[in-house]
């Protein structure tokens, strides 16, 4: 047990008002007029036409795909410094992902690299947003209009985040987020689908429901899956969102006073890169060498902060594996990225006692040439 999570969900507000109304109604499951309002407060909130509520952000993935007629022999070029689902996803489909490598500055997918992998199976690009921060979206929806392939948003980790004042998964032809319980708005498992086109609107809602026809009862119109999200977790996510803005203020706070107080340590912070607002759903550092990460999250964890590293290259992963393949880019992120705690709860004296670690850290292994015993009665006191 941590002292200090990585992440919490920050559960106030209506959350158990709306959720007793569910259990008051009986309507539990996948109907229920927490579902629709949930939707219609989530496409207000980032501007799209329409939005489709699911059960998780993997399946949103599955969906938009399904939706966009992607199937096998399809090629969807995708960064390989991401998280599994979002090449999973291209592979339930039938299709290939093809990685790409990703920019040292914001550590999003390159569009010079995506450039360079269409092919004539391409299909679409998936820009996933890496830990809040907005890819290079100007450059992606050229390069898929030049090409005539869709652009599909992961925001799974980007609720909050916009590039050039309009909120990410808008730009694309669909947008996808997950609502996690480490996510910036969660309802503990659950997802949503956004596009602003009308037709491919009817198509996510009739692939996420198994099928069934709108006109008829019990009439399957196409295989489709189980993919509704329910009453309950509708009631979360509308609670959620109502407080939105307070969440991100608090992780907007929290990731400035991490930045601000790490500054002259031999780290890199996650800072905004171009005309973008980073949500921060997790405030992420980069060590200057590759062989100090693992003993700086060994250190922390010690003094009970737990930290998370940054994805394995889904191109390293078994069944992704390719010996030709490689992307330097995405394997250094990788290799020195740390995850902070970022939950908005985070007090400004634990998020002080942290940086207090890691400066005492870097002493450490200067003067000391850091051990791995530590004197845990030594470490500052954290407060839970």
């Amino acid at each position: 047990m941590f002292k200090i999570p990585v992440y919490q969900p920050y559960l106030t507000g209506n959350i158990k008002k709306y959720v007793n109304d569910c259990l008051d109604s009986s309507w539990i499951s996948s109907k229920g007029k927490y579902i629709s309002l949930f939707e219609a407060a989530f496409k207000k909130y980032i501007g799209s036409e329409y939005a489709v509520g699911v059960c998780n952000g993997t399946v949103a993935l599955h969906l938009a795909l399904v939706a966009l007629g992607i199937g096998p022999g399809d090629e969807v070029i995708v960064p390989a410094l991401t998280y599994v689902a979002s090449a999973n996803a291209i592979a339930y489909t039938g299709a290939i992902p093809v990685f790409v490598d990703s920019r040292e500055d914001s550590w999003q997918m390159d569009p010079e690299e995506v450039q360079k992998k269409i092919s004539s199976r391409t299909k679409a690009v998936m820009a996933v947003h890496l830990y809040g921060h907005p890819c290079d979206l100007d450059p992606l929806v050229a390069l898929c209009r030049l090409n005539g392939l869709y652009l599909i948003e992961d925001c799974a980790e980007a609720f909050g985040s916009c590039y050039k004042g309009r909120h990410v998964g808008t730009a694309g032809d669909v947008g996808t987020f997950s609502f996690f319980g480490n996510k910036t708005i969660t309802t503990g498992e659950g997802g949503m689908v956004v596009c602003q086109d009308s037709s491919l609107y009817e198509k996510l809602q009739l692939y996420k429901g198994q099928g069934v026809s709108s006109s008829g009862n019990y009439w399957h119109e196409v295989i489709g899956y189980n993919y509704r999200m329910t009453n309950i977790c509708a009631a979360i996510g509308l609670s959620q969102i109502e407080i939105a803005d307070q969440i991100l203020e608090r992780k907007l706070r929290i990731a400035k006073s991490y930045e601000e107080k790490l500054q002259g340590l031999p780290i890199s912070f996650h800072k905004p890169i171009g005309d973008v607002s980073h949500s921060y759903w997790m405030c992420s550092i980069l060590t200057h060498e590759k062989n100090i990460r693992d003993k700086l999250r060994e250190f922390l964890a010690s003094y009970g902060v737990e930290t998370r590293p940054f994805f394995y290259p889904v191109h390293h992963l078994p069944m992704y594996k390719k010996e030709s393949e490689s992307y330097p880019g995405a394997e250094d992120l990788s290799g020195r990225g740390i995850n902070l705690p970022s939950y908005p709860e985070l007090s400004e004296l634990n998020v002080q006692m942290i940086c207090d670690l890691i400066q005492e850290f870097y002493l450490c292994s200067k003067h000391c040439c850091f051990s791995d015993a530590v004197d845990i009665a030594a470490a500052p006191q954290i407060s839970t």
